[in-house]
């Protein structure tokens, strides 16, 4: 009896397997065809046939073509989907289709052309991708875009969705400024991004590739150790990479403006050699050297014990850096190499720098120092001139000592002389009716800054599959000596408003400052399983500061023999550290995810060599790290991070040192501050549509600090500020960022569309005679921006940013300085007959009036060029331009930080003409090799 009912289920079985297959197989849907060459008509087999949903792009199936070049695929399901077909050496095709009725879609014969002839003759049908996710990477088709003859990389990077150029060059991606231009991955002068965007010629773009530049031990374990920079990578078509190429520019104008560059690129197989020189004063071309953060007189962020900040005013530090603000001029040159040989297993990158910049004008601040029992104002009249020089070289090396050990070496040295007068008039009223103080003060700088550094990463690949070592080793000194003269006199009222006293200075103030730090770390990694590996990570530092700063009385006009201990201190310190860490990484399919910690061990030697104090800490810090990465796609990807992690306190803050520089504004340091400790919070979210060329982008970010480092500020009766850096033990600072963009293509018309909506906000403390503020700040900002663009005929771009800020401290009587504000920004450039073709570009700002300012500030600038090329392939060009037509360049700035609110006009560049002569020359791609 069992064994009937076991032939019963079994042929009910069968049964259903039949039916279920039947069913299946009356739902098949088959798509078929011939691959072969267009001109000679040969089948082409092992071809890639692939087929698309068109909604989403993803991958239903694709098979390789038969040795007669035919396929035959099966599809299980009815709908929209797009047919793919690449060949090694042709162009590939594409082309939408749909399923539905009819059972057997048939090609036919689909006929691909050589990529050789398609530089000919232009016959294609369907799209090159225009946008990749590779990971962290978005990777942009050129030959996507479409750009004019001659235009150049910044052209181009303007039509790529979520990037945004303005006036000065500055590149921003989604809101995040891009720090860095590489070409083919490697350095081009590396600080200036527009030597990169202004002199290389679009058309000779492959792919445009935007990312988070990692540190080299971070890019070889996997292991994100939090140091990025917004990078973009310009990857050069294979046969633009012969030859030369370059532009000519010289131009003049009426009030003595003018420009001029030359640059000259040659290109050879690995080989790339560019040569330029600049000069100019009209703040348009040659000011983007932004690396003095890095080299120059601060060579680490100010969160390091490395820095040189000293709290003053960018100006009292002979900075000649213009930001819009003063009259620049620049002359500088500079020259780039890079070579790779032996099977490119060996490179050499150097570049080397020099330029004489200088700035000078004008400045008026207002600002309000709102008290627990009063309100300040203070008001300042400012003439500075600045000046400086700067040379710097650096260089990489980087080799294959075998197949799995690698070796690489940078150094890099810098040298800086800076010149600056500042003179000050400035005046404090009380709650708007009674006179506090008034001074007229006078400021020289002569500062001489010399930094040399190196580096080494040595990384070692075992046999067994993801177990590797590394080391990376730092070396930087910096040493900064010059001095400074400072002449003040100040007068202070009594209630009457008469004066009651007088304060003159007369100081000369020599300093000697000297950092270096020595920094080592090993890293392991070792597979556990098929998905899990042990990251293990050890090392050392050892920072070195003494700084000697001085200040000498007048004992006859010209003599400085009198030293002034009040303002004088010899001090130095030592910070030891020793760093032990774990991270564990899983990685599954789609998803990573990584978790780990690190134990640093510190001890401080403080020395005060004029008190002759010594101090002696230790501290033992937990800097935990977590992650998780998923990408359900190529065009979609999920990243969150955290990170925690412990900021030291700077020489500055620590030196006891009162810096009167500023008589009415002094800072002392605090030689028992404390480490604090940041918490950080971070994701990332992207999804592109290849058909449709859109794209969706959301980032946030929050972060906690901890015993932060804020300004004790005491005001006494005369309107004295003291200010001093202590540890805050029961609060924490705060900071938050949300970002989501959305970028579109829209095909009839064809317009490029971005939006951006961003807000941000922080909470910040500090304490104001012995009574704790707390200052609250939001922004929130939607960025609009459309451009069109038709070959030969016209490009525009419009850009509209409203936006508000909200500004509240705690203090009593405090003010609301919440507002509203909008910006704008227009270009326009219209094709003519005869090779004319007029440029237009305007600017617009507007803040609103708030409780301390009264008063609405506007401005439009609007700049105009007329051009007329000359040549068969337009590469001379004649243009006659307008700087701010409607001559409203106000210069102002509106910000606030801690309890105070400053309000700043400045001399700018206003309305001037300039005539101008460029040639563009281009002979790649045509050179033999």
């Amino acid at each position: 009896m069992s064994n009937i009912n076991l032939k019963v289920k079994a042929f009910f079985f069968f049964i259903f397997i039949f039916l279920t297959i039947s069913a299946h197989a009356q739902n098949l849907y088959t798509v078929k065809g011939i691959v072969a060459d267009t001109a000679s008509n040969i089948k082409l087999g092992n071809a890639v046939v692939s087929i698309l949903n068109a909604k989403d792009s993803i991958l239903i199936g694709f098979k390789r073509t038969d040795i007669l070049g035919a396929f035959n695929i099966k599809i299980t399901q009815p709908g929209a989907f797009i047919l793919r077909v690449s060949y090694p050496g042709y162009v590939g095709y594409a082309e939408r289709f749909a399923l539905d009725d009819k059972k057997i879609i048939d090609f036919g014969q689909l006929h691909l052309n050589l990529k050789s002839r398609f530089l000919k003759e232009i016959i294609i049908k369907g799209k090159a991708v225009a946008v990749k996710i590779k990971g962290d990477t978005t990777e942009f088709n050129a030959g996507s875009y479409v750009i004019e003859p001659h235009a150049k990389v910044e052209d181009l990077l303007k039509q790529l969705p979520g990037l945004r150029i303005d006036q000065n060059g500055k590149i921003t991606a989604n809101g995040d400024a891009v720090k860095k231009v590489l070409v083919d991955g490697e350095e081009f002068f590396g600080d200036d991004p527009t030597l990169v965007t202004r002199n290389i010629r679009g058309d000779m773009v492959d792919k445009v590739q935007l990312y988070d530049k990692k540190s080299d031990q971070a890019t070889f374990t996997g292991i994100d150790d939090g140091k990025k920079e917004k990078t973009i990578n310009i990857k050069l078509k294979e046969d633009k990479k012969n030859g030369y190429f370059g532009k000519l520019e010289g131009g003049a104008g009426n009030d003595g403006y003018y420009q001029a560059q030359a640059m000259l690129n040659s290109f050879k197989k690995n080989n790339k050699l560019a040569i330029y020189g600049i000069s100019g004063n009209n703040g348009k071309i040659g000011l983007g050297w932004q690396d003095n953060a890095k080299y120059g007189a601060s060579s680490a962020p100010k969160n390091s014990i490395m820095s040189l900040d000293d709290g003053a005013d960018d100006f009292e530090s002979s900075n000649s850096n213009y930001k819009g603000q003063g009259l620049p001029s620049v002359n500088t040159a500079g020259v780039h190499y890079d070579t790779k040989w032996g099977e490119r297993k060996q490179g050499l990158n150097l570049n080397f720098k020099m330029g004489d910049y200088g700035v000078e004008g004008n400045r008026e601040k207002l600002t309000q120092n709102n008290l627990p029992t009063a309100l300040i104002s203070d008001n300042s009249a400012q003439q500075f001139k600045n000046s400086s020089f700067r040379q710097k070289l650096d260089a990489t090396f980087e080799t294959q000592l075998d197949s799995s050990l690698n070796l690489k070496i940078a150094v890099f040295g810098s040298k800086q002389k800076s010149d600056g007068y500042t003179a000050y008039q400035t005046f404090a009223i009380k709650d708007s009716t009674s006179f506090l103080n008034n001074s007229n003060r006078n400021i020289n700088n002569s500062l001489k800054d010399a930094l040399f550094g190196s580096s080494a990463f040595l990384s070692k690949k075992f046999k067994k599959n993801r177990r590797t070592i590394s080391l990376q080793m730092d070396f930087v000194t910096n040493n900064r000596n010059g001095e400074q003269f400072l002449k003040a006199k100040n007068s202070f009222y009594n209630d009457l408003g008469m004066i009651d006293s007088t304060q003159t200075i007369d100081q000369k103030k020599p300093e000697n400052i000297k950092i270096s730090t020595l920094s080592s770390n090993i890293t392991y990694t070792e597979p556990l399983s098929k998905n899990l590996s042990l990251v293990f990570n050890t090392g050392f530092s050892v920072n070195q500061s003494h700084a000697d700063r001085k200040s000498f009385n007048a004992t006859a006009p010209g003599f400085y023999t009198l030293l002034d201990s009040l303002f004088s201190n010899n001090y130095q310190l030592r910070q030891n550290t020793q760093q032990f860490g774990a991270v564990f990484n899983y990685s599954k399919a789609k998803s990573i995810i990584t978790a780990g910690l690190k134990t640093l061990f510190s001890d401080y030697e403080q020395k005060d060599l004029m008190s002759l104090k010594n101090y002696s800490r230790n501290f033992i810090n937990l800097n935990p790290q977590a992650s998780y990465q998923y990408s359900p796609s190529q065009q979609k990807s999920l990243k969150i991070n955290y990170q925690g992690t412990t900021n030291q306190p700077t020489i500055t803050q620590l030196q006891p040192f009162r810096n009167n520089l500023d008589p009415l504004n002094v800072f002392i340091g605090n030689a028992n501050l404390e480490p604090s400790f940041y918490h950080a919070i971070d994701f990332k979210f992207t999804a592109n549509k290849v058909l449709s060329r859109s794209g969706f982008i959301m980032n946030g970010k929050y972060s906690l600090t901890s015993a932060p480092i804020v300004n004790k500020i005491s005001t006494d009766d005369l309107g004295k500020n003291t200010f001093q850096y202590v540890n805050l033990s029961d609060d924490y600072l705060s900071d938050f960022l949300l970002r989501t963009g959305f970028n579109k293509l829209l095909k009839k018309p064809e317009l490029g569309v971005n939006l951006l909506f961003t807000a941000t906000g922080n909470t910040y403390y500090n304490i104001i005679n012995t009574v704790l503020n707390k200052t609250t700040t939001y922004n929130y900002s939607v960025t609009t921006s459309v451009s069109g663009y038709r070959k030969a005929k016209y490009s525009w771009l419009i850009v509209v940013n409203p936006n508000y800020n909200s500004v509240n401290a705690s203090l009593p009587n405090s003010f609301d300085n919440s507002g509203w504000g909008l910006n704008g920004e227009a270009e326009m450039e219209i094709f003519l007959p005869a090779k004319f073709s007029l440029r237009m570009e305007g600017l617009y700002d507007y803040r609103a009036k708030t409780q301390s300012f009264n008063k609405d500030l506007n401005q439009i600038i609007w700049n105009s060029t007329l051009n007329r090329n000359f040549l068969k392939d337009k590469s001379l060009k004649f243009s006659v331009g307008v700087n701010d037509l409607l001559n409203q360049n106000n210069g102002f700035t509106r910000n606030s930080f801690n309890n105070m609110f400053v309000q700043e006009q400045y001399t700018t560049i206003k309305r001037y003409f300039l005539c101008s002569l460029s040639w563009d020359f281009n002979k790649t791609g045509n050179v033999k090799q």
